[in-house]
């Protein structure tokens, strides 16, 4: 039974060396919440540099490197290169979507960066194009080099070595085109324009927005309970498939709305502002 087994799932020991995982167990996983534990544990990391570094020099190398990205063309595109070696040398993960842990560390300071200042999403939407296509051309030349290694995620092989390479700077690529490719949709607005009047499109993206850390801890445990009843019908899959979704989707919205959203102490545990 699931009660009987829920024992045996907690039965766990600490391995220091899977950082930032570090219980672990013969049965116990963190599932999906995985990406959660990589960013509070990178996220409190990177507190004592935050408090700690010296503002004003730090002020002044920002300025400095979102200048030269904004002068110089191609410059946004040089990340790509920590990326590929970090996927080249110390190899992918599966259970981590396919992306070794510590490239997540890059990928939070890196979108902490390009978010924080104009002058880098100014850059991403000026890049966007050339980053889509360099970033679906690198992913496609990777392609091959997966489908034919024996272990492509660990091996250090030649072909293997060159494929995860190849995968790490396709998936910086890709960080700067969609957001690039999104931004370039929203109309400017000049800085000293007052608020406009909410629409229902803005107030919905207000609401999703706020609502993005609560919804991904949610939806697994509701996508598996409903599919856990669906499955078992004796209609076509992509019929079962709209119904898990729609279904789901109801019901991880509405477990936010009722039990997450009206309480300070659930906002304040699914990493909500009060």
């Amino acid at each position: 039974s699931y009660l009987g087994f829920l024992p045996r799932f907690y039965d766990v020991h600490l391995e220091p060396e899977e950082f930032p995982f570090l219980v672990q167990g013969e049965h116990f996983e963190t599932g999906h919440l995985w990406f959660v534990v990589l960013l509070l544990a990178f996220s409190l990391m990177l507190v004592p540099f935050h408090r700690w570094l010296p503002r004003e020099r730090v002020r002044r190398i920002r300025d400095r490197v979102a200048e030269v990205t904004l002068h110089r063309r191609g410059v946004v595109f040089l990340p790509a290169l920590a990326f590929a070696a970090i996927c080249a040398f110390a190899g992918l993960e599966e259970d981590y979507a396919g992306w070794h842990r510590w490239s997540y560390l890059l990928f939070f300071v890196a979108g902490y960066a390009l978010a924080s200042d104009d002058r880098l999403r100014t850059v991403m939407r000026r890049e966007a194009g050339t980053a889509a296509w360099l970033g679906a051309l690198l992913f496609a030349a990777a392609g091959p080099g997966f489908a034919l290694a024996d272990e492509p995620f660990t091996e250090m092989t030649a072909l293997a070595t060159v494929s995860r390479a190849l995968f790490g700077a396709a998936g910086w690529c890709l960080v700067v085109a969609i957001p690039g490719l999104l931004d370039r949709r929203r109309p400017e607005r000049p800085r000293a324009a007052p608020n406009p009047t909410p629409t229902t499109r803005r107030r919905l993206y207000g609401y999703l927005a706020a609502a993005v850390l609560p919804l991904y801890v949610l939806h697994q445990p509701i996508v598996v309970a409903v599919a856990y009843f669906v499955i078992g019908w004796s209609a076509p899959i992509p019929v079962e498939y709209a119904v898990i979704v729609v279904i789901a989707l109801i019901l991880t919205l509405t477990a936010y709305e009722l039990l997450v959203r009206r309480t300070r102490a659930t906002r304040f545990l699914f990493g909500m502002r009060p």
